[in-house]
């Protein structure tokens, strides 16, 4: 399976390296696909004083030298066109984020890199309409129709991360998994969708007790792969704190998603 996990902000040299360093076992773990996902800017905070990050320069040398340390495929997230060609030339996923994945401007321009494309599905999305934000991105690499098979082959996956119920909460329709599993690889993002925007006073909040149950129950339905965002501490981390998994915690998740595909075939 695909498994995405990181910091959500890259908040130092030191703790990002103590993290990656936390996640060797599953770069080792052959029936693991590992990407290593840290975000050197967060440009859709709440708050104008919200932490964002070191900035794309800074930020791609720190994961580059995560990637020369520990061999590490890696993924970050892009938020405006002139960022994609640099942020290309170090990563090996590009990530659409949710709010930005109808932007079709940002959505070709990653299109026309060798990278593969992760566009997280809105939290005001229909997941049906979600083919025609797969489709620029096809279309831009040639590709006429949206389905799983050309998708993979083109390098395009969607992300299901929760949709808005009400103010300041998420929830998980397990349909949309299936539902656009139709158009492409599908990633379960498992600590945003228990992220609850605006939660704590000009910040997110967010209920980390829910992150386990809702990856298994997505393992059960079927998906490609599994996002979670990681932390050594998350009391302390600088964004995402709340929804985010202990490394402990990660790996008994992961183990306990392993044990249901195992089941299932």
């Amino acid at each position: 399976m695909i498994l995405i996990s990181g910091p959500c902000v890259i908040e130092s040299r030191d703790n990002l390296m103590r993290i990656a360093e936390g996640l060797q076992k599953y770069h080792e773990d052959k029936s693991i696909d590992f990407y290593f996902k840290a975000s050197y800017d967060k440009a859709n905070r709440t708050s104008l004083e919200s932490y964002r990050g070191p900035g794309l320069h800074e930020g791609l040398k720190m994961l580059q030298e995560v990637q020369k340390e520990f061999g590490y495929k890696l993924l970050t997230d892009v938020h405006e066109t002139w960022q994609v060609n640099e942020a290309a030339d170090v990563v090996d996923v590009l990530q659409i984020p949710a709010f930005l994945c109808r932007q079709t401007d940002l959505l070709v321009a990653a299109a026309k890199t060798k990278c593969v494309v992760n566009v997280k599905k809105g939290q005001f999305m229909n997941p049906l309409d979600m083919e025609y934000s797969a489709l620029k991105v096809l279309q831009t690499r040639g590709v006429d129709e949206a389905s799983y098979e050309k998708s993979k082959e083109a390098g395009l996956w969607l992300t299901e991360r929760g949709s808005s119920f009400g103010y300041g909460n998420l929830v998980v329709d397990m349909r949309s998994l299936i539902i656009m599993r139709n158009f492409a690889p599908v990633i379960f993002d498992a600590t945003h969708a228990v992220q609850m925007p605006g939660g704590a006073g000009g910040k997110s909040s967010g209920k980390r007790e829910y992150v386990a149950p809702l990856a298994r129950a997505a393992a059960a339905v079927g998906v490609d792969g599994f996002f979670f965002e990681t932390h050594f501490d998350p009391s302390i981390a600088l964004s995402d704190g709340p929804n985010m998994l202990t490394l402990e915690d990660l790996k008994t998740t992961v183990a306990d998603i392993q044990k249901i595909q195992k089941v299932l075939g």
